[in-house]
């Protein structure tokens, strides 16, 4: 894919050098037990993936004593097209609730040394997440050449060297992870877990939740950081009756509107609706299609809240998606307020997927981070100091055809107060 944008030049690049980790190293805020068992699958992980690292990183004399203790920030090689691949899973090895848990699940069930199991996305994933956090160099380069060839394996859709949507990997890479930890699960037990109805996961498809016991999949650690319940509410017009329902959800995609905030663009996808015409509700207890008010809200909020801004439209007209490049402001702090049952929740963003381009049919993917206070650029190989200023840039345009192409796509807000 051709690179529209770039921070810096692959001449301005860190010098490569080769990297490897013997031992393990606790990542900040991680479980130091679950890295001292990764650590000896280490020696296999460096002889399946290459790692270039440098001696000093530019990165690390610009942070100098700012940088975090344990982390580790490594950019990601782009096998020509793959910077839609990479900047997702920037974004997920910075959510660190999920990374801690990954590293966790690979050290316990998926040690190559003692199953034998063959490879799969998810072994592949907690592979490079493990690499990044056992290696001895903080800065570096990675090629996550073994998990791009399997997601190519895995499915056709990113085979061919096209533009591909970050969003649509986001949910391949989180419903195969799904998948495959609850064949595991099946495997291990040799039947389904019982889990209460709010464990249930419809992978960002309505589910229909039953009073009681119910009999599903496990609750994977996706579920545990991504999962929220929406509640759907219709109240028939002629007797008043409310009837709810229950659906979960990975992610929410919002419509977007020119010279608007986040906010507003959540407000109108909850906002009641009207039900008439051809769209009349059944209801059970008049026992006829009748006119009814529509209603939702978070019923269960998640600990990370993902927000997909729907940039890509598809136009009648012109038999083509464009791309909407409107100016939408996000906050750094997020209150949802009338739109959750728990009005207090807040959150706190932390990573943005920026698509960069015209047109969505090419472009570019890059990732600012927010970790340990300070905001960071990772543009595939390339990582850097950003500053919380410039996240401005990416609010998108006021008017068509501006030269501004940088338009934030994915929005990642970590839940404030730990409770979720």
């Amino acid at each position: 894919m051709a690179r529209t944008a770039r921070l810096l030049t692959a001449a301005e690049a860190p010098t490569a050098a080769a990297a490897a980790a013997e031992k393990s190293r606790p990542a900040a805020g991680s479980s130091s037990s679950g890295l001292r068992s990764l650590s000896s699958a280490a020696s296999s992980l460096w002889d399946r993936l290459s790692v270039i690292g440098t001696s000093v990183s530019r990165l690390e004399k610009a942070l100098g004593d700012q940088f975090p203790e344990g982390e580790r920030y490594f950019g990601l090689e782009n096998f020509g097209n793959t910077c839609y691949c990479n900047s997702v899973l920037q974004a997920l090895y910075h959510c660190v609730p999920f990374r801690e848990q990954l590293l966790e699940y690979y050290a316990t069930y998926r040690n190559t040394e003692d199953t034998g199991t063959e490879d799969n996305l998810l072994t592949c994933l907690a592979d490079l997440f493990a690499q990044i956090t056992l290696a001895k160099k903080r800065t570096g380069v990675l090629a996550p050449k073994r998990f791009v060839l399997r997601v190519k394996k895995q499915n056709e859709l990113f085979r061919s060297y096209m533009h591909q949507d970050a969003h649509e990997f986001w949910n391949f890479l989180l419903n195969e992870i799904v998948d495959i930890m609850e064949e595991d699960c099946r495997t291990a037990n040799n039947s389904p877990q019982t889990i209460t109805p709010e464990e249930v996961p419809s992978n960002g498809v309505a589910n229909n939740l039953a009073n009681g016991v119910t009999v599903g999949p496990l609750v994977t650690l996706v579920h545990r950081t991504f999962q929220g319940i929406l509640t759907n509410e219709t109240k028939c017009l002629m007797c008043e009756t409310i009837t709810a329902k229950d659906e979960t959800f990975f992610d929410l995609s919002i419509d977007v509107e020119q010279n608007s905030s986040l906010t507003s663009c959540l407000k109108n996808f909850f906002s009641s609706e009207i039900l008439n015409g051809d769209d009349k509700f059944f209801c059970d207890k008049c026992c006829s299609l009748q006119e009814a008010q529509k209603r939702m809200k978070i019923k269960k909020a998640p600990h990370i809240l993902v927000i997909h801004l729907k940039r890509f439209k598809y136009v009648e007209q012109l038999s083509r998606h464009k791309k909407l490049s409107y100016r939408v402001v996000y906050p750094m702090e997020l209150k949802l307020g009338s739109m959750s049952e728990d009005a207090d929740c807040e959150y706190s963003l932390f990573a943005i997927v920026v698509h960069v381009g015209s047109s969505p049919n090419h472009g570019h993917y890059v990732t600012q981070i927010k970790s340990h206070g300070n905001w960071l650029s990772f543009d595939d190989d390339t990582v850097q100091i950003s500053e919380e200023s410039t996240l401005q840039a990416f609010y998108g345009s006021p008017r068509e055809n501006c030269a501004n192409t940088e338009h934030g796509y994915i929005l990642f807000y970590e839940r404030l107060g730990g409770k979720s």
